[in-house]
């Protein structure tokens, strides 16, 4: 099935569509050539928005949760990817250990670490959960609505290796973002493999830096394809450091905001495109989510109010003043897949290089510029596997749902190359850190 697109059925995202189905064996051949030279992150979920005139990725997870939403027939594809993933890292594995996020997991966060143990499991591997949780001193089982059970059992770390009790890992998958930075407990594990590594932890990637190869990425592919590179990204700048709670702050943002809006006006009139363009901005580091603001107009930007005053010893005390941070300030990108008459977006998964799946975001109380990643949010699942999903070359543009899928594909493929690009870019051992 095919979402419906809230415009008509001609325009710049058809075209799009057509010069990627028309370039397929020039297309693989770029992403062979790219894995040849580059190696993917071990699994990751990018968020796209579809403004029926430009489809971009707006978020790039790289410790994706959500796996319980991926149609059931997709799974063959995930346990295929997950083993020629295992088979490039540690060919004589035998044993994962996966270590899943801090605090109590509800229902949702559960069925996808049931799900991922099932895909690994599958792929030939004894599969663990190793909490590094403080909270988590022993083995702790949880009954899943499915109606099984989920073991977390408390990780513990040798001189150079971390395991548990009686089970002795290759390799660590980290479904644990690290917002509040990394634990003694992960570091220097210098003889086992650790994915994704430190660096793609929240707290020390930065999202300007991911937007920047990004960028680079598609201006490559843009010129394999003849096709204007803005098609598929959304413009990005920074601003900062600046502490939002001065005058001075909010005027320097402002000013950031002025400037890509002028860049994205310019944009819109060279397509004839008739709405009013907007921003979002993020902190640059943090989790997914964090520090998002829409802005339409750079004269709406003011001063944040100060802290609430902290308690010391009964008396009121001054909050310590913030510390300047940087902002990423990113084109915003409409919405404009329909399912049911709510707004919705696709989110793609991958494992390795591979696509392997995927859902529709739907949010009924949400519009068409707002983040659907929410509360009250739910999932349609996309059917990317089976030989019934191949694309159709002879289809009328924007009417296939297999062409349709293949081009969300190619896009979140490319945001793939370049969280490669980023992690090589950011690694420690690389670059001399």
């Amino acid at each position: 099935m095919v979402p419906h697109l809230a415009t008509a059925l001609t325009g710049p995202i058809n075209e799009l569509e057509q010069r990627i189905l028309d370039a397929t064996p020039v297309i693989e051949r770029w992403f062979r050539l790219e894995w040849m030279e580059h190696t993917p992150p071990l699994y990751c979920a990018v968020d796209l928005r579809n403004a029926g005139f430009k489809l971009a990725p707006v978020d790039t997870d790289l410790f994706p949760g959500g796996w319980h939403n991926l149609a059931p027939g997709t799974l063959p594809l995930a346990v295929q990817a997950a083993q020629a993933a295992i088979e490039k890292i540690c060919p004589e594995a035998r044993n994962l250990l996966i270590v899943p996020e801090n605090g109590k997991p509800d229902s949702f966060y559960l069925a996808s670490l049931a799900r991922l143990h099932d895909i690994f499991r599958m792929a030939g591997l004894n599969v663990r959960f190793g909490s590094i949780d403080p909270a988590i001193r022993k083995n702790t089982s949880i009954k899943l609505e499915s109606g099984g059970k989920l073991t977390l059992e408390p990780a513990l770390r040798g001189d150079y290796r971390l395991g548990l009790h009686d089970f002795d890992p290759c390799t660590i998958l980290l479904n644990n973002d690290l917002a509040a930075g990394a634990p003694g407990i992960l570091e220097e594990l210098h003889e086992q493999y650790l994915l994704p590594p430190l660096q793609a932890g929240a707290s020390v990637r930065r999202k300007s830096r991911h937007a920047h190869c990004y960028e680079e990425v598609c201006k490559r592919f843009g010129k394999l394809l003849g096709i204007d590179p803005w098609l598929l990204n959304p413009l990005t700048a920074t601003a900062g450091p600046l502490d939002l709670h001065t005058p001075e702050g909010a005027e320097q943002l402002r000013a950031s905001v002025d400037a890509l809006l002028t860049k994205v006006r310019r944009k819109y009139k060279e397509y004839g495109i008739g709405e009013k363009p907007f921003v979002v901005i993020k902190a640059d580091l943090g989790p997914r989510g964090s520090g998002i603001m829409t802005v339409r107009d750079a004269r709406d930007i003011a001063p944040l109010p100060p802290p609430p005053a902290r308690k010391a010893r009964g008396k009121s005390a001054a909050p310590p003043p913030p510390a300047p941070a940087e902002c990423v300030v990113q084109e915003g990108v409409l919405t404009r897949e329909r399912m049911h008459g709510a707004v919705a977006e696709p989110v793609v998964y991958m494992i390795d290089r591979y696509v392997v799946g995927g859902f529709y975001r739907v949010h009924a109380e949400r519009g068409e510029a707002d983040a659907l990643n929410a509360p009250g949010a739910h999932y349609v699942p996309l059917a990317f596997a089976g030989s019934t999903q191949l694309p159709r070359i002879s289809a009328r543009p924007g009417a296939s749902a297999p062409n349709r899928f293949y081009m969300y594909g190619v896009v979140a493929r490319l945001a793939l190359v370049a969280a490669s690009y980023e992690m090589e870019a950011t690694d420690p051992e690389q670059s001399g850190g």
